[in-house]
């Protein structure tokens, strides 16, 4: 299902989402079908419920053991039981495989519906009571023929469940001396977003950060009008940007090919930093003109990277 995914053009600010639902049980004992969504990008395959083997020293309720697929040892983990739902016992139970970060998941649900292709813009973020009865695990909300869709955050969900998959940046990384440098950091996720700012400021750069593609776009705009008017140089308000892919209203590949498309805000390196790169999907960076792409694993090597880009495109000493 993923290989399908590879069909949609970079920078187009489309995504498909693989639809999906948990039966569910209210607390007056009603029956409730919840509707959420992943990104395609992010699925290996659809299976029926495989044969489990029960893990040892589990960290989480949610995980019920392992299977084999593939002769590759995947956990699984029930989103019921890590969304505080009461799940009724579906008939024939669907289990979502997902890779993201180099790491493999299956996800049980009740069924799968269909997926949807549809533009970033129409996904809105969540509101701060719909984020707070998920666990702050919902991404983006979609209405779609009468129904709400949750987009799930599976990389948080992923990181709960195993606290060794969180992003950690290295003692040594907030040591360095030097030059100032310009960052704008653009990603839905606060925690992602304070993240990178720590790690940035740390290497002596500057940092502004933006919730979404749209918001980053219209602040680039605002500073070459202020570049013009003032008649100053573009590196001296910013000089790189950094970005995650998957947002709504923008995602980070409409919002990279917007930048290369334009006559000045071009000379701006710009550096993808997301989950969704790997050697199967980093060609959709290459295609909008990334100039760099780096997996949030690599997080510690993002400063470096950083400079190294600045310092060829502005000639500032890395």
């Amino acid at each position: 299902m993923a290989q399908h995914n590879i069909l949609l053009e970079a920078g187009t600010n489309e995504l498909e989402i693989v639809e999906f639902y948990i039966d569910e049980q209210t607390p007056d004992g009603q029956s409730y079908k919840g509707y959420y969504g992943v990104n395609v990008a992010k699925v290996l395959e659809i299976i029926r419920q495989p044969t489990i083997t029960e893990v040892p020293q589990v960290t989480h309720s949610s995980i019920l053991g392992a299977f084999n697929q593939r002769s590759r040892i995947i956990p699984l983990v029930d989103l019921a039981i890590w969304l505080d739902k009461t799940r009724t016992e579906p008939l024939e139970p669907k289990v979502i495989v997902t890779e993201f970060n180099a790491v493999t998941t299956g996800f049980l649900v009740s069924g799968v519906t269909r997926i949807h292709r549809m533009s970033w813009e129409s996904v809105e973020p969540p509101n701060r009571y719909v984020s707070s009865f998920s666990s702050d695990s919902i991404t983006g909300v979609v209405k779609i023929d009468g129904r709400i869709i949750f987009i799930l955050d599976l990389e948080k969900i992923v990181a709960e469940i195993n606290p060794g998959m969180r992003m950690r940046l290295n003692a040594d990384s907030r040591k360095d001396e030097g030059a100032r440098y310009r960052a704008m950091v653009v990603d839905d996720s606060a925690l992602i977003r304070n993240m990178l700012k720590s790690l940035l400021e740390g290497a002596n750069f500057s940092v502004e950060t933006a919730e979404n593609g749209r918001e980053g776009w219209d602040r680039l705009q605002g500073y070459k009008e202020r570049a013009d008017r003032e008649g100053r140089d573009l590196p001296e308000f910013i000089q790189i940007v950094i970005s995650d892919i998957e947002m709504p209203s923008m995602d980070g590949h409409s919002l990279t090919k917007r930048i290369k498309e334009d006559p000045e805000l071009r000379r701006l390196p710009v550096v993808l930093f997301s989950s969704l790169i790997s050697d199967k999907l980093r060609h959709k960076g290459e295609a909008v003109g990334a100039d760099d792409q780096i997996t949030k694993p690599q997080i510690n090597e993002l400063a470096t990277r950083s400079k190294e880009l600045i310092a060829e495109r502005f000639g500032i000493p890395a």
